[in-house]
């Protein structure tokens, strides 16, 4: 868990990678969609996604020609959890 949690780390850690993980959290977007919203490359947004995919953030499924992409809500819950763990941390309400 701790190599996946480096990794996830390291993806938040671009800002357009956040970007793009802020428009999946509100809905899943194929890379045309998400093209849409940046003023960089179709390639570099694949990479970007490729990224985020890798470190379990992001979610894929094709449909028919297209590849839509997805936040990974459990992913991100079980790294911080195991970092909160880490740290016998506890959060705090109020």
């Amino acid at each position: 868990m701790e190599k996946k949690c480096c990794q996830m780390f390291f993806a938040m850690g671009e800002g357009n990678r956040l970007k793009i993980l802020e428009l999946l959290m509100e809905e899943e977007l194929c890379v045309s969609d998400i093209c849409k919203r940046f003023n960089i490359t179709q390639p570099s947004i694949s990479h970007h996604l490729d990224i985020l995919k890798r470190s379990g953030l992001v979610k894929s499924e094709k449909r028919g020609r297209e590849v839509f992409y997805s936040f990974n809500r459990e992913a991100i819950l079980e790294c911080c959890g195991e970092q909160f763990r880490l740290f016998n941390l506890k959060i705090m309400k109020g």
